[in-house]
């Protein structure tokens, strides 16, 4: 090989040799080149997606502050309902004194009989019945029951004096539409309880004329309900319907006196006692009929039978 040709040679392995320089330079720069928008892109997705997370992380929470606070506002506004006045009732037989008693019922002071109840603290009920026997010149009949009723409060039904409002309602139009009734008569009565109402009529039965007299009485959440009736037998005179109501009434008083002394509240006729009601402590449910009383076997068959169907038709 001449000396010319390798001169030419080695210029051109310089000369490639500095393009493969500069082809390297150019790649390498190249590479950098993208490189930076790869890393770009890379660290802008990171930071969307630690956004995404940073915004996920507060709808969440925004969430459950959101869920909670609509329970809070839910427990504040649930409905409450104001606490019974009265937490039990009188024993239903003790009711009324021996002097009324004699008045009402002359020949069954000793025969109140209790009706049946699973909580007397609710419901509670008592009767007595009395026959004065005389022979051939006939007999007057009389028969007495009081029934109390206590109503509870409750979320569901409402607070107790409003239940016992209108339970008192309904028996008052009870006792207003007592089939076969007579002469009746419908009366506000004063100075018994928060309210009080009175309502007479006349039954005629095969046995004698009956009198009923009902009556009923609201005191707080307590509904008190007497019914008196009498009847002349066997030829004797009826009694007057003004004496029986008259008597009634008294009574009816003497049972409200009862229960607001059995709540540590004083006697008295009237709703004007200033002493704080007991807080109610039972939670018993609500009360939703009388515990009925029924006439005492000291009088007549017959005369039973006619007076508790009067009294069971009137309830």
């Amino acid at each position: 090989m001449s000396e010319g040709t390798m001169q030419r040679r080695a210029q051109r392995d310089d000369q490639f040799d500095q393009r493969a320089t500069r082809t390297g330079g150019l790649n390498r720069v190249l590479a950098a080149a993208l490189a930076v928008p790869v890393m770009v892109f890379a660290a802008a997705c990171s930071s969307d997606s630690g956004s995404d997370s940073a915004n996920g992380s507060t709808t969440a929470t925004d969430g459950a502050q959101g869920a909670g606070g609509s329970g809070d506002a839910a427990a504040s506004s649930a409905p409450k309902v104001e606490a019974a006045a009265y937490a039990t009732l009188p024993g239903a037989c003790k009711v009324l004194s021996k002097k009324t008693l004699t008045e009402l019922v002359p020949k069954g002071t000793s025969s109140g009989k209790e009706g049946d109840s699973s909580d007397t603290g609710a419901r509670a009920s008592c009767s007595w019945s009395s026959l004065d026997n005389n022979g051939v010149k006939g007999s007057q009949f009389r028969w007495l029951n009081v029934s109390l009723l206590r109503f509870e409060s409750d979320a569901a039904t409402g607070d107790a004096e409003s239940q016992a409002q209108t339970y008192y309602a309904k028996q008052v139009k009870a006792a207003q539409t007592v089939t076969d009734a007579k002469n009746a008569k419908t009366e506000t009565v004063t100075g018994t309880g928060d309210q009080a109402t009175v309502v007479r009529y006349d039954l005629k039965k095969k046995e004698g004329a009956f009198k009923q007299q009902t009556i009923v009485a609201r005191v707080e959440n307590v509904v008190i309900t007497l019914d008196y009736n009498g009847a002349g037998l066997a030829g004797e005179k009826t009694p007057g319907a003004d004496t029986l109501t008259a008597s009634a009434k008294k009574a009816a008083q003497e049972v409200v006196a009862a229960v607001r002394s059995a709540n540590g509240e004083g006697s008295g006729g009237s709703s004007t006692s200033t002493t704080s009601p007991s807080p109610s402590k039972s939670a018993s449910a609500t009360p939703k009929a009388t515990a009925s009383g029924t006439p005492s076997s000291t009088a007549t068959k017959s005369v039973s039978k006619t007076t508790a169907k009067a009294s069971a038709t009137k309830r």
